[in-house]
Order: structure tokens, then sequence, then C-alpha cells
């Protein structure tokens, strides 16, 4: 039974980073604090491990077992942890699940299986998820790609999806197209019981929470969880002026960190906790490689312009 029972993902939910060391390997210390800091924002509904943002797919599965403990260690009696299932085939996705809900997960992000951009039908979606929501009594939230990837799912395939996989509660909206976020926001919050959809627009996030999202999982959540915690409430109470001033300090960010390529996302985010000295460095594990100073410098100008760095401090750091 996972420390928080019967959560049903919604609301603000940073995914965290993974520091390394310099010879690559996981850097407890620097991950413990990172969780401390993200953990002390107000108002956050859990939080998101084993993910894109912590290089899931460079780490063993022993490595994410002992990347969830030291969550559950760090944070667990504070917030509900979401475990991230990283696998192209659903029995690895099942063996997974289970090692997530022992290790005391709240619920899990299902990425899509790598296959699919060869081509999916709806039987082998519903199969994929249908084997982990038999292995895990957990809540699933279902990763929702960009069609053109191949990943995502269409409409009629998420609908029945939803319809035969109960234990299916939320969608990490990633689908990149306005009409079709709307659609989802309208169709799966509005089912019973609902399937809350949870933005990770955050290239565009204002316009996506406008939209009616009943949450957010993004890893730019790493970095400013705060901003992303009141631009979602200030929504929320229909509070307009207060949401677009809180956008206008995260449009730099989201600028630098989701330029191309994409992949080097989270690479840009390690680099900013570095400046904010919150990380003592910015290792990231291959295929990634380092981010060439002009990128750094420009994530600095941004941290200035967002307002989380200080002009002077911005020059004592350079």
């Amino acid at each position: 039974m996972p420390r928080h029972a019967h959560y049903v993902p919604h609301g603000v939910i940073p995914a965290v980073i993974l520091p390394f060391t310099d010879d690559l390997d996981i850097d407890e210390k620097s991950f413990r604090k990172h969780l401390q800091d993200v953990a002390a924002v107000k108002r956050l509904s859990a939080i998101t491990v084993n993910a894109h943002s912590t290089e899931v797919a460079s780490c063993t599965f022993d490595e994410q077992r002992r990347v969830l403990a030291i969550a559950q260690d760090e944070i667990g009696n504070k917030l509900p942890i979401i475990n991230g299932i990283w696998a192209d085939g659903s029995l690895e996705a099942a063996r997974i699940a289970r090692m997530a809900e022992a290790g005391g997960a709240s619920a899990l992000l299902v990425f899509p299986p790598a296959p699919f951009t060869l081509g999916q039908s709806p039987a082998m979606a519903i199969e994929h998820f249908r084997r982990i929501g038999d292995a895990t009594s957990l809540p699933l939230i279902v990763f929702q790609y960009p069609l053109a990837t191949g990943q995502g799912y269409p409409r009629d395939t998420l609908i029945k999806m939803c319809e035969e996989v109960p234990s299916i509660r939320a969608i990490k909206d990633w689908a990149g197209n306005v009409s079709q976020h709307e659609m989802q926001v309208r169709e799966l919050q509005s089912r019973k019981p609902a399937v809350n959809v949870l933005s990770t627009h955050s290239a565009w996030l204002l316009s996506s929470l406008v939209l009616g999202c009943n949450g957010l999982l993004s890893g730019s959540g790493s970095v400013i969880a705060d901003l992303q915690s009141a631009l979602f409430h200030a929504v929320k109470a229909d509070d307009l002026a207060e949401a677009r001033r809180i956008n206008d300090r995260v449009y730099p960010l989201a600028r630098v960190f989701y330029a191309d390529p994409w992949a080097d996302m989270h690479n840009r985010m390690k680099e900013a906790l570095v400046l904010l000295g919150r990380l003592p460095r910015a290792v990231v594990r291959p295929p990634l490689v380092k981010i060439t100073r002009a990128e750094i410098d420009r994530i600095r100008a941004a941290l200035v312009e967002a307002g989380l760095l200080t002009q002077k401090t911005a020059r004592d750091a350079a």
C-alpha cells in the first residue's frame, strides 16, 4: 500500500532531475538535496521520478529502483511519488510497475513503447496498458505524445483505453496540438470518473492551462516549481492579470529550456540549477553531452530576466 493511498493524479507535479558524479554515477547526496528543494514548494500535488527528467533511458532497472527508494526516504512522507515506466515491451513494463508499487509509489507514468513509432493498433495500445494495469493497483497516467511520432494515441484509441483499463486516471498531455489538447481536456475530464489532463506543454503553459487542464506535470518544475504552482493557481482562480504577470517570468526560461534540440531540455535545467547554486555540477549521461558555453550564457540571461538571478550574481558566476 503506498503511503498516499487512493491518490488521483492532479494539480502541480514537478518531475525532478537526477544529478550524476563526474564518473557518471548517481550523485545521491545532491539528489537528496534537490528533492528537498523541490518538495519545499507550496501547493504541490506530487513529485515524479524515473521519467525523461531523470534520464530514465540511461538508468538500469536497479538504478530506477534506487531512485524511487531515495525519493521515498527523502520526501515520501510529504508528497506522493509518481514513478515512470519506460519500457519497450509490456512484460518489462509490468515488472517495473510491480517494483514501483512495492517501493511505495502512488501512481505510474506510462511512456509509450518505442516500437509504436513503426505503427500501432488500438488492440496493441490496450494490451500494453492492460498488462500494466493487471500487474498493479496503482492509478496509471498515459503519456500522450504527438500523433506524428507514431507513439501518440488517436482519440478513439485513447477513449477505448480509458474504457477498458479503468485504472487509467490521467494523461500527461504532450499532444503539441491546441485543438487536440482542448478536445482531450473536454472529453476526458468530463468522464465518470474523470481522467485528468496534466499539461506538459511547458513551452506554452499559460495557453494550455487556460483550456482547463486539471494539472501539469513538467520537468521544468525541477527549476521553477514555485512559478508553475503560482501560475496554475492563478488560472484556477480566474486571475488572468496575475497569471500573465507570472507567465512573463516563465517565458524566458521556456524559450531557452525548450530550444532545439529538445533532447537537451533537462541538460539545460541542470545548468540552470548550477547557476542558481542548487547543484554542484551539471553532468549528463551519454548520448547527451555538455552544452556549450554560449548556451549556458543564454540560460544565465534567462534566469536574470525571470528574476531568479541578480545581475551581480550572474556576473560573479560567469
